[in-house]
Formats: C-alpha cells, sequence, structure tokens
C-alpha cells in the first residue's frame, strides 16, 4: 500500500538519535561520568548490545551527544529567533537563549557545561567545540552593526552570555539578573534605531 519514504538509513537514524538523547538525560542529571553502555541502554529501553552495535566505543557514544544537543540547541535557537527578522530581536533571541530559564534549558546548559569540561582533556570534543563556537560567533557577528568590531564583539558577548549561565547554573547569580545583564550588554552593542 503506497511506496516506502522511508528506508533502514532512516530508522538507522532515528536509533542512534534516540540512542544520543539518553546520553544527554544520563549526563545532565549525573554527568557525563554516570554514561555507560547499559546506563545508556537501560535509559533507551535497548538492550546494551544494541548500544554497542550503533557504538562500539564509549568515546563514539560521547561525540554523538555532543552533535545531538548541538543539533538540538541550534533548533531551539532558531525557534526562537524566527519570531523576528530584526537584527536586534535575534541577536537577543539568540544570545537569551544560553541563560537557563526552565527544566529543559537548565539540562541543556548542565550537559553543555559538561561537555566543555570534557574538552579540557579531550581532543575530539574540543575540536567539535571549536567548529561549534567559530559558526556561532560568525552568526552573532552577522547581527551586529558594522561600525564596531562584530567579531571580537561577538566573542565578548557569547562568553558573557555563558558565563552568566554557568553562574545561574551552579546558583552563583539570578537567572532575571543574568538575563537583564546580557540585555544590556545587547543594547550597548547594538542601539535601537
Amino acid at each position: 500500500m503506497g511506496h516506502r519514504t522511508r528506508g533502514p538509513g532512516a530508522h538507522h537514524e532515528e536509533r542512534r538519535a534516540q540512542i544520543a538523547d539518553a546520553v544527554l538525560a544520563i549526563a545532565a542529571e549525573r554527568g557525563l561520568a554516570a554514561v555507560s553502555q547499559s546506563e545508556v541502554a537501560a535509559r533507551a529501553g535497548v538492550s546494551p548490545g544494541r548500544v554497542q552495535h550503533y557504538f562500539p566505543a564509549k568515546q563514539g557514544l560521547i561525540e554523538a551527544a555532543f552533535d545531538r544537543g548541538n543539533a538540538l540547541s541550534s533548533a531551539r535557537i532558531a525557534a526562537a529567533a524566527e519570531r523576528s527578522a530584526a537584527p536586534r530581536d535575534v541577536l537577543t533571541a539568540v544570545l537569551t537563549e544560553l541563560i537557563p530559564y526552565d527544566e529543559e534549558t537548565r539540562a541543556h546548559m548542565r550537559v553543555r557545561q559538561a561537555f566543555t569540561a570534557l574538552a579540557l582533556s579531550d581532543e575530539a570534543i574540543a575540536e567539535r567545540m571549536r567548529s561549534e563556537y567559530e559558526r556561532f560567533h560568525r552568526r552573532v557577528a552577522d547581527l551586529l552593526p558594522r561600525n564596531a568590531d562584530p567579531a571580537a564583539t561577538a566573542v565578548s558577548l557569547t562568553a558573557l552570555a555563558e558565563g552568566l549561565a554557568y553562574y545561574v547554573l551552579i546558583g552563583a547569580h539570578p537567572a532575571e539578573a543574568a538575563r537583564a545583564r546580557v540585555l544590556a550588554a545587547i543594547a550597548e552593542a547594538h542601539p535601537a534605531g
């Protein structure tokens, strides 16, 4: 009945995503050190053998989860940025999305911090983070006025938002104050009118 639009490749990608989501959930709750093939299998509702089939080594599992987390984050930021086409509004959506404001964004930022710590000792993750930051900084710079130094300003704004996000996560700074600080820095970098 009808022709198949989804082949084994689609199912394979779906299963990989399901397993990567399980890694992200464990990392959000207990950190990346708690990730093992058996823990991930239990969380994903599949057999340990199935996890091993898709990811023979833990490193592949961690890298796939990093890529999946970035894809989910990019989708969330894109959705927030779609509400307005004005560069300053998009800039606001992109940067304030980095400040945890609900359970989902708190979990995402906890995972992001775990990967940041891992990148200090894992060159494969560090390489992924560098290219992710390059892409993100370019995107932020494209939203800034050309009269200043957009590349340097993009790095400063991103570092401010992420640093404050870390403070919010550990309870060193309230989320509302962090958001207000990022909004003030955006206003400075991208005056209205």
